[in-house]
């Protein structure tokens, strides 16, 4: 029987005639940002190293952290990981342990001595940084990679601004804040400590600086009047833990310190006391745990260590060996006093209400304004209203922490380094969430996160050794791989294997896929099955 149609078959090909024409929609290959990286103030790829580190090539992995954070082992340690609190993966059982394995790859990096990448080639200009904390250092790396010369210049006698005067060292390191600065300054970077900069606009005239980059820590403490028979018994927590971390004062707080406040600092100099031999540390905050500012890990961890917190209090006056408190009680408009007043034993009084800038030397600059909290006002590209001097971390208005302060830098930098070229900076458009309901992670299985080792708790409340342990190669590979690669292809070829029309091509290693429309029947499959949301079904054009 002779058939009324032809039937061709194509040659080497198992596919025998073309359905493009039956679709109403296509798949497309999309890129999504994972909550992750949208949620990282120094804005790092981390869903990029994850994958470079759950592949086994650390080396890489770093180095994909140093193109947007020169500081990995101090982030590690010190960054609150507000990545962590929106991985997709705490919605599924515990999120991946993003800063655990950052600080592994860090401490890898300093341990192998492994250099920064080269930067540039010297453009011939010159930026003057002034504060050697995570924002200025962070200014200055990027910088000289781009082919600047940097010059930082900083009023204490060593270089980390807060995170070696403000943040103690058993959470922080000396030795890793070192080794990490170190790493800058071998590109070439100027470091000048022990150098006040009072006159910013002659310092840059006579140093020939084209730009300047201004990121001077919050180094002042916010007093209040308390009645005290002896006011030397009241000190400011930035300026104790400053002389801690000089070698001093530690015969002056007693056996009884009280510190009043409710930040991470509160915690810090209430843990530091204990350490110092005090008897008792005891937090007087005016609200309750609910409203507290400080991290929920970091008053786990002090109440441990036997730091006592009393809620709904403040404190009234100070006398001889005791503090009077007020007790307070919660409104909508906020804690209001009760009347009802408590004495308790105290030999001294800690404030910790917060810190301020010093903007003195900004003062004089032509047209640079200030807004009423005593910030600096500064644009989009945080460039103040005087040409060519720029502003970050906890000068501007903005969270004060490490990782904030680091990515500001980074930003300044891209943007003075446009400045200097006589063009504009602008960063690329933000791909669409990744979101969990887009994923489809047929490889995922249950995998509890990695728990970091701790020091006992003898040696916690005795000495200044870090409170958390790091990872080691295989615990850190096993924590990276529990990364469910939201919304960006990983070619696991789950798309190419599921297609019934043989419509995906593989393009090779690290080059993707693409549709051949010709033989896609638009019906979705591969959008279904792809575990990490990569593939969008979009309506065909009629």
């Amino acid at each position: 029987m002779k058939l009324p149609f032809a039937i061709t078959l194509d040659p080497g090909s198992s596919r025998h005639n073309h359905t493009g024409a039956w679709r109403t929609q296509r798949p497309v290959y999309v890129d999504r940002l994972p909550p992750c990286n949208a949620t990282c103030p120094a804005g790092e790829n981390i869903q990029h190293w994850l994958f470079l580190a759950e592949s086994g090539d650390y080396r890489a992995a770093w180095e994909a952290i140093l193109a947007d954070n020169p500081l990995p082992a101090v982030m590690g340690r010190a960054c609150y990981h507000t990545c962590e609190t929106a991985c997709n993966r705490a919605k599924v059982d515990e999120a991946v342990g993003i800063h655990a394995i950052e600080r592994f790859l860090g401490d890898l990096a300093i341990e192998h001595k492994w250099p920064a990448p080269p930067c540039a080639p010297a453009t011939g200009k010159k930026v003057l940084v002034i504060g050697a904390g995570p924002s200025g250092l962070a200014a200055a790396y990027h910088l000289a990679r781009l082919g600047h010369a940097v010059t930082i210049r900083d009023a204490m006698p060593r270089a980390g601004g807060m995170m070696r005067y403000g943040i103690p060292r058993y959470r922080l390191p000396r030795e890793i804040v070192d080794a990490e600065i170190q790493r800058i300054v071998d590109l070439g970077v100027t470091l000048e400590l022990g150098v006040r900069v009072d006159d910013l606009p002659g310092a840059i005239a006579a140093g020939g600086f084209d730009a300047c980059f201004a990121a001077v820590g919050a180094h002042l403490a916010k007093r209040i009047d308390l009645p005290a028979p002896d006011a030397t018994r009241i000190l400011d927590a930035i300026g104790l833990l400053r002389e801690i971390e000089q070698g001093g004062v530690a015969p002056l707080l007693g056996r009884r310190v009280v510190v009043y406040g409710g930040g991470n600092t509160a915690l810090d100099v209430a843990r530091t006391a204990r350490r110092m031999g005090a008897a008792d540390a005891v937090i007087v905050y005016r609200r309750t745990q609910a409203e507290m500012p400080a991290h929920e890990d970091e008053l786990r961890e002090a109440l441990e260590e036997g730091v006592q917190v009393r809620w709904l209090s403040t404190v009234a006056s100070l006398g001889d060996g005791d503090i009077t408190i007020e007790k307070m009680r919660m409104t909508l408009a906020g804690p209001v006093p009760t009347g009802e007043f408590e004495t308790i034993a105290g030999d001294t009084l800690v404030l910790a209400l917060g810190q301020a800038v010093d903007l003195a030397p900004l003062r004089a600059v032509p047209g640079v304004a200030f807004t009423r909290d005593g910030s600096v006002e500064v644009d989009g590209a945080l460039m103040t209203g005087h040409p060519g001097l720029f502003c970050g971390g906890d000068m501007v208005p903005a969270e004060r922490t490490i990782t904030v302060a680091v990515g500001h830098g980074k930003k300044a930098a891209r943007h003075i380094d446009a400045y200097l070229r006589g063009t504009t900076y602008a960063p690329a458009p933000k791909h669409a969430p990744a979101t969990l309901e887009r994923l489809n992670p047929w490889y995922y299985s249950d995998a509890e996160r990695t728990v970091q080792p701790q020091l006992e708790m003898a040696r916690r409340q005795g000495t200044f050794e870090e409170v958390h342990g790091g990872l080691d190669t295989s615990t850190a590979l096993f924590e990276a791989r529990r990364c469910l690669s939201c919304g960006n292809c990983f070619e696991c070829d789950n798309c190419f294997g599921v297609c019934p029309d043989n419509a995906v091509i593989k393009l090779g290693p690290g080059l993707g896929f693409r549709i051949d429309l010709d033989f896609c029947k638009g019906c979705g499959l591969c959008a279904k099955e792809c575990p990490c949301g990569a593939i969008d079904m979009i309506a065909e054009q009629t």
